[in-house]
């Protein structure tokens, strides 16, 4: 039975997000483009609860969000040029996610046997928070594989194949993802086109 909390609770909403994916839960949080599946990479069940809600193939991996973009060193994450100038846009922390490269050497046990990984920053005072006490979390959209991401959080759980542990309603939001640009690429190539224009990002790769 998942629980309901709504993010104008404020600082207890934070803590139940945290306490809940810090035991391994899994969470539908709202970030600043769509609603997000979270888990903890360190809780196994917790990454198989994910796949199983969303009925989403096991070779498509699971995005990350991370707090800041200090944090993509403290998990073997390699940086290219463009990666840096992207980092460095007005972007970021926003609705921009960046393909990358992955140093096996330095990564936590969570990226073993990954080459690359898609991280993003969030441009939200309500995730910034959570992510800064739990770090890295694994958030891929909330919906059932191959299908649009609903507005609200009623219509996101009906979709689903079982239940979350939390869900934390935000009201309405977009349904419109994320920019995906795979910078392991040289030159980087979009891949998809979301709430950022391709000519938007293209000036700052210039």
């Amino acid at each position: 039975m998942n629980q309901f909390k709504q993010v104008s609770d404020g600082a207890a909403v934070v803590s139940d997000a945290v306490d809940c994916l810090r035991k391994g839960g899994v969470a539908i949080l709202p970030t600043d483009t769509v609603y997000g599946l979270a888990a903890s990479p360190e809780h196994e069940d917790s990454i198989r609860k994910i796949y199983a809600l969303k009925r989403r193939p096991q070779d498509k991996n699971l995005p990350i969000m991370v707090s800041a973009s200090f944090d993509l060193s403290q998990i073997g994450i390699q940086l290219t040029l463009s990666a840096k100038r992207l980092l460095a846009s007005p972007f970021v922390p926003g609705p921009l996610t960046l393909a990358l490269g992955v140093d096996r050497d330095r990564a936590p046990h969570w990226l073993s046997g990954r080459d690359e990984v898609a991280i993003r920053i969030p441009n939200s005072e309500f995730m910034l928070e959570i992510l800064e006490k739990t770090g890295p979390l694994l958030v891929t959209s909330a919906n059932a594989h191959g299908q649009p991401t609903a507005h609200c959080v009623a219509d996101i759980v009906t979709g689903l194949n079982g239940s979350p542990d939390l869900v934390v309603d935000g009201g309405r939001l977009s349904d419109v993802p994320s920019t995906l640009i795979n910078c392991r690429l040289e030159p980087p190539v979009i891949e998809r086109v979301g709430a950022i224009s391709a000519a938007e990002v293209l000036e700052h790769l210039e």
